[in-house]
């Protein structure tokens, strides 16, 4: 039996308990998307903006595969994540308790979960990354398209293309930052990575994790 199998209308694992759907194959689909083509620019990135990292670019062919690469993945990666943005946008307004959870931080870090507010299908701590991955998105895109040498950087003056330069590498490193933690909060609170993999996650870390996204998903089930 498969990890997870409809059974009387349910998902269940293979031990016969019941999951929820966190995210349906399209969802994690364009997650993984992003995340490919995430990791092809940041080692691609990193070979072009210093000599002691230029060995990376043997990765993808040498240095002018890597040069040609890098801002077609780019866009890649701009449509993909402006798709989750569509996908997820409701999910990650800031709502009533978000700045409360903020506030217990501590409790946060030492698993009291308990403590805190009802969180719906992600924390203020998501939000407040999906946010920051939104606008260094952005960022990239804009100054990306400004020093793409090969297309359009002809049309500006030498100190915009000098200005996009810092600021491609300053929103380069933000997303980076914001990327480890979004992985190691993955790693952190077991069963994330599985729900973006399997797709389902359990009763119960449904209703740990997020017991107002849990009583939402019961109640639209129960209808």
């Amino acid at each position: 039996m498969k990890h997870s199998e409809l059974h009387d209308g349910k998902l269940r694992d293979k031990d016969g308990n019941p999951l929820i759907e966190r995210y349906n194959p399209n969802e994690r689909t364009n997650h993984w998307v992003t995340a490919i083509t995430f990791v092809m620019l940041a080692l691609s990135g990193l070979a072009m903006f210093h000599p002691s990292m230029a060995w990376l670019a043997n990765l993808f062919g040498g240095g002018q595969w890597t040069r040609i690469l890098h801002p077609f993945a780019g866009l890649v990666m701009f449509v993909s994540f402006a798709i989750l943005v569509v996908r997820f946008w409701h999910h990650n307004k800031f709502e009533d308790g978000d700045k409360q959870w903020l506030k217990q931080m501590d409790d946060v870090l030492n698993n009291r979960e308990e403590k805190l507010p009802k969180i719906g299908k992600y924390n203020a701590g998501q939000k407040i990354l999906f946010f920051v991955l939104l606008a260094s998105m952005i960022g990239l895109l804009l100054s990306g398209v400004v020093i793409w040498r090969a297309y359009f950087a002809f049309y500006f003056p030498i100190d915009v293309v000098r200005f996009a330069a810092l600021l491609h590498a300053g929103c380069a490193f933000a997303i980076i930052c914001a990327i480890i933690v979004h992985i190691y909060a993955a790693l952190w609170v077991k069963g994330s990575i599985g729900a973006m993999v399997r797709g389902t996650v359990t009763y119960g870390w449904a209703r740990k994790h997020h017991p107002k996204w849990f009583e939402s998903v019961v109640r639209n089930t129960r209808k």
